[in-house]
């Protein structure tokens, strides 16, 4: 396993009730007196990063117990819908990458798929795995690819916890406590409310179950707190994508609620927009400018990866290219590089007769165009859009259209399955937008 360093990691167990239990790691030794209900809890640490394997030994009224080969670097969740949850073996170059996987200072764990009434205590063990072609098929591409990469630049050992269900939206991921203090989900904590017609049907409602709001956040998330960790990566938003008016409201509730639940900061949380995909129909541009929103959340930051999907698959295969970006994000939002994290995000407008020009941050070495520039819309007073020309011009970039006398609005990428072509010199693509609304500051 791994060990979060350079904070307290919380060591936890069961025994007789109020025994005493010793655990002792790296010459050190702690106490703890289990409860009522032989529930007992040590924060070990702070440890620095290392290779060299620790052993964790708990002892209470003559019996002991062991861990080895525990690893101390950094740790992040997993979590999300059937992207995250993408198999390497199912994923791009998936024969190439399971051969080379060996990286036995990156250490994985699988949480198993269950739903629950209400929060569980732990789970039957899968073990922790040190990345080989034999133990990286069947785990995350998304999370494996993301562990890798930072594992290269940063040299520590990484723990990746997987936490993942396919179909599933984010309020099942959300504690009920988290629901009910809200009045817009508060009714939704209930299963007359979502699903009135399986509750007659137990072999539906069985094979449903996972989706209903809490129960995911019960039998999976519940069960790895407070194990110490460094972040979460998040690709989930398929399933909320109707509802793109309240996911942010509900993506605060999340956050916080998360973040609470582990009682360690306002750690990291980075998330994926939605992929490309023409079976989004309309309304996922506008679910990606909400997952766009999403970043006036404190310590966030957002992979784009508008230009690795499908047309007609809604699991694009490539991985890496996201696994990437979000280590990029992470680079820059967890440990504080000052690099390009991020592609061009729309800035302002300025329009000048017949053409807008608009300004973005994120340029980093300049704007760039993989051909001519595609992707742009623009619509006058009667809101009518039609495609534009657009041309860089310096850090900006001119839009006009003949149709258009006098633009009021502009939008990029602005459909399920766009096909712009706007990137920084690092190479990462330009986020969809509109001008109206503004996006915020």
């Amino acid at each position: 396993m791994v060990l979060q360093r350079d904070r307290k990691a919380p060591i936890w167990g069961t025994a007789a009730p109020g025994a005493l239990v010793t655990v002792t790691i790296a010459g050190m030794h702690y106490g703890s007196t289990s409860d009522a209900n032989g529930r007992w809890r040590v924060d070990v640490g702070p440890l620095t990063a290392s290779n060299d394997p620790l052993e964790i030994a708990a002892t209470s009224r003559g019996q002991a117990l062991s861990l080895h080969d525990v690893l101390v670097g950094d740790v992040w969740l997993a979590s999300g819908q059937s992207n995250m949850e993408m198999y390497v073996s199912m994923a791009k170059d998936a024969e190439r990458e399971i051969a080379a996987a060996k990286w036995p200072s990156i250490r994985v764990l699988d949480v198993p798929n269950t739903a629950a009434d209400a929060p569980a205590s732990g789970f039957p063990s899968t073990e922790w795995k040190a990345v080989t072609p034999e133990s990286i098929p069947s785990f995350s591409a998304v999370a494996y690819y993301f562990g890798r990469d930072l594992h290269q630049h940063l040299d520590v050992p990484i723990g990746l916890i997987a936490c993942d269900v396919g179909a599933t939206a984010m309020e099942a991921w959300t504690s009920r406590e988290a629901l009910e203090s809200n009045p817009t989900f508060k009714a939704r904590c209930d299963d007359s409310f979502a699903l009135p017609v399986m509750k007659d049907d137990p072999v539906e409602y069985k094979r449903i179950k996972y989706y209903l709001d809490t129960r995911l956040f019960n039998g999976m998330i519940a069960t790895v707190i407070p194990y110490a960790i460094r972040g979460v990566i998040w690709y989930q938003g398929e399933s909320n994508s109707g509802r793109a008016d309240e996911y942010v409201e509900l993506s605060h509730i999340m956050i916080t609620d998360w973040r609470q639940q582990w009682g360690q900061g306002d750690f990291p949380f980075l998330f994926v927009q939605l992929a490309s995909f023409e079976g989004g129909l309309e309304n996922w541009p506008p679910f990606r400018e909400a997952q766009y929103r999403k970043l006036t959340i404190p310590n966030t930051a957002m992979a784009v990866a508008i230009d690795v999907g499908d047309r007609t698959d809604i699991h694009p295969k490539d991985k890496q290219t996201v696994g990437q970006r979000l280590a990029l994000a992470a680079r820059r939002v967890a440990y504080g590089e000052d690099i390009v994290h991020s592609g061009p995000v729309f800035k302002n407008m300025e329009v000048m007769d017949d053409t807008a020009r608009l300004s973005f941050d994120y340029v980093g070495g300049g704007l760039n165009a993989k051909g001519e520039l595609r992707g742009f819309e623009i619509a006058g007073v009667d809101g009518r859009f039609v495609p534009a020309n657009a041309t860089i011009n310096g850090q900006s970039i001119e839009v006009r259209s003949e149709a258009v006398g006098h633009p009021t609005t502009v939008r990029y990428d602005w459909a399920a399955y766009p096909d712009g072509n706007l990137y920084n010199a690092e190479g990462l693509p330009a986020l969809p937008f509109r001008t109206n609304p503004p996006m915020p500051d």
